[in-house]
């Protein structure tokens, strides 16, 4: 397998925790997103211009969403717990983090070094924290389900982004939070995503 990764991309982190979680290795193509040219060398992958894809054999995947399926169906279905119920919760979760929190992600940019901006809150950004709060206070604990899954990997990235602008989330979810950011998948990930930017 090769998954083309992007500088910066936290969906690229997202599905190289997940190849991970389910030890599968890949060769990985890491291209600037800072550079002038990155979307013609992203085409040369995906017809989308986007990142993360991922190539398995003559399969080509083009979008996080669809990565974390194909390789949880390569994998016996290991991404996801195993009841229906929380199966469906599962995918779920995964979709809201895939389409929503659009103004945690503009108003605080991930970065893979330390920020000394802290958080300026306003009521469209205090409501998608309260979403997040609720959704990181329903976790089993350590993991959001019994084991840890594509759940964890998604928002293991956005634990590790609050906590970057200074935002620890109360109670619960704040347990949740602190036990993603001690997951040392996400500390791979981020030294994951350093070595990235050392090579592009």
């Amino acid at each position: 397998m090769k998954l083309i990764v992007g500088t910066g991309s936290t969906w690229s982190l997202r599905v190289w925790i997940c190849l991970q979680l389910v030890d599968v290795k890949t060769s990985e193509v890491v291209i600037d997103l800072g550079s002038d040219d990155y979307q013609a060398k992203i085409l040369e992958h995906s017809p989308t211009g986007l990142v993360p894809v991922l190539i398995d054999g003559n399969i080509v995947t083009h979008d996080s969403l669809a990565i974390i399926e194909h390789i949880n169906e390569s994998c016996l279905g290991s991404l996801y717990p195993d009841g229906v119920k929380d199966r469906a919760l599962a995918r779920s979760l995964c979709a809201e983090m895939h389409s929503g929190f659009m103004n945690l992600r503009q108003q605080f940019p991930f970065s893979v070094n330390a920020c000394a901006k802290s958080a300026v809150l306003n009521d469209d950004i205090q409501k998608e924290l309260d979403r997040v709060e609720t959704i990181f206070g329903s976790a089993t604990l350590p993991y959001m389900f019994e084991f840890a899954g594509a759940v964890d990997a998604f928002y293991a990235i956005l634990a590790y982004r609050l906590n970057s602008y200074g935002i620890t989330l109360k109670g619960k979810a704040g347990e949740y939070q602190q036990s993603l950011l001690d997951w040392q998948l996400l500390n791979d990930a981020i030294a994951q995503a350093k070595h990235w930017e050392s090579v592009k």
